[in-house]
């Protein structure tokens, strides 16, 4: 985050004429370079892929474009890298062009330059957007302008536009948002620089991206890093019954504020009985009742603690922050009734893409659950499923790559079928399912090998869902 109108203008100057490779053309790629030629960068932009396989709206970009056996080219002469989340920073021809001293950051990184507002920073492995999405509302039930996005959606080079834009054509000290609220993930993490949150918020940490970190510490790590750069004048926000997040304490330069399910916290926000409690700046007092949060299963309750010890260290009224939680019902791709047919409800949880976020799914139902597993594996260990399918799964439904894997480590939990397809697998479970029950996609994988992105994988779920017969 920038600390003033005059570093923005000090950013543009230093990017003005600059060459700029921008690594991984997707949607945070292609909003990093119009960002970087907004401000007089001279963008080239640079993918594995070949052009007939890069996103329709390069054609809206005047750049120079490298892709396929020309990628290691599109590195060479560059003043500055930026790459989008998906691109590992390891990768041989980055780091050799790191070693020649040439800086590599990430789209969040750059984005962050331009950025005069306050900003939260939310990461964790499960229930980031669900947090970022809440505090969203809090924001704005207070009559905040907030910004919310990320890895949630929308890119923060997008908005960076925006600001730039707008602090170009004001007087230079003005900004259309009050705070940014953002959902960071730990491929974006670790790329950062100075990436400056004035919140930092870490839900939880359990095993996922194995297939990108090279170990669960690195992991762990990668997350931490959302409070590197913060100061005392920061705040800290963590999940105090997270064993996983002790190492990080000693780390945090930000003021600690905790939220807890389990215990009372000195400092942060808390159950007591039917009722949440906040004690912040010495003070103790009621926030709302519990049975008014209408998300499903226990992991979301953490996830409202988060939120809203995020309104009141920025002075949201309670009234604020109780009306945003009471109304809010969920995310679309996580836990999302799409429908009740012959008394068999189909839920939606695409977003759940780790094995820990499926755990957490299935937990949150009393009723027998026809479960469809299965996707791009991501080095996880599919046998940490076997406690919660035995406990709640009726019968398991298998798609994509990793359904030989899912097959083995699963083997002793029930019936199990493999499916050629989503439509398939729809149609199996809806066969197994009977009134009273649940079919839940919640894959415990990512969507790469079959769509798009989750967002795909779960709105194909909805349409053959509602495609079926009354």
């Amino acid at each position: 985050m920038v600390d003033s109108f005059d570093q923005h203008q000090a950013m543009t100057d230093g990017l003005r004429g600059k060459t700029v490779s921008v690594v991984g053309i997707g949607k945070s790629g292609i909003a990093a370079a119009k960002l970087l030629d907004a401000v007089g960068a001279n963008v080239r932009l640079v993918d594995h892929k070949p052009e007939t396989k890069i996103s329709s709206d390069l054609r809206l970009l005047s750049m120079p474009l490298f892709e396929a056996d020309n990628f290691t080219k599109g590195l060479h002469g560059a003043d500055l890298l930026v790459l989008s989340p998906g691109v590992p920073p390891s990768l041989y021809a980055i780091e050799e062009v790191r070693k020649k001293g040439v800086s590599v950051i990430g789209e969040l990184e750059l984005a962050s330059w331009f950025l005069p507002m306050p900003l939260v920073a939310v990461t964790g492995t499960n229930g980031k957007s669900t947090a970022v999405t809440i505090m969203g509302r809090i924001f704005e039930e207070s009559g905040q302008s907030v910004f919310v996005g990320g890895n949630l959606g929308t890119p923060l080079s997008e908005v960076a536009l925006t600001v730039y834009n707008y602090v170009e054509g004001s007087s230079k000290n003005s900004c259309p948002y009050d705070y940014a609220i953002v959902e960071v993930s730990s491929f974006q993490l670790e790329t950062i620089d100075r990436f400056h949150p004035s919140i930092a918020v870490l839900l939880n940490i359990t095993s996922d991206h194995l297939d990108r970190h090279a170990t669960f510490g690195d992991y762990v790590s990668a997350k931490g890093r959302v409070f590197e750069n913060q100061g005392a004048e920061d705040f800290a926000v963590l999940n105090v019954d997270d064993n996983q997040l002790i190492p990080l304490h000693d780390s945090i330069r930000g003021t600690f504020v905790g939220f807890s399910v389990k215990e009372r916290l000195r400092n942060g926000v808390f159950l007591e009985g039917p009722r949440i409690m906040a004690s912040i700046s010495g003070q103790i007092y009621e926030v709302m009742p519990i049975d008014e949060i209408q998300l499903p299963g226990a992991h979301n309750v953490a996830n409202v603690l988060a939120a809203i010890a995020v309104g009141l260290l920025c002075e949201c009224p309670i009234a604020a922050i109780r009306k945003a939680v009471r109304s809010y019902k969920g995310r679309e791709h996580a836990l999302e009734v799409v429908r009740t047919r012959k008394g068999i409800t189909f839920v939606n949880d695409s977003k759940g893409t780790n094995i820990d976020a499926t755990i957490k799914a299935l937990e949150s139902f009393t009723q027998p659950v026809v479960i469809i597993l299965g996707g791009k594996g991501k080095g996880s260990d599919f046998s940490r499923l076997r406690v919660a399918l035995k406990e709640h799964a009726k019968f398991i439904v298998l798609i994509g790559e990793a359904t030989e894997s899912i097959a083995r480590a699963v083997a002793e939990c029930g019936k199990i079928q493999r499916a050629s397809s989503l439509a398939h697998a729809v149609e199996l479970a809806e066969r197994q399912a009977s009134s009273g029950e649940v079919v839940l996609l919640s894959p415990a994988c990512a969507s790469f090998d079959m769509f798009r992105d989750y967002l795909d994988r779960g709105q194909q779920f909805r349409d053959l869902v509602n495609a079926l017969p009354a």
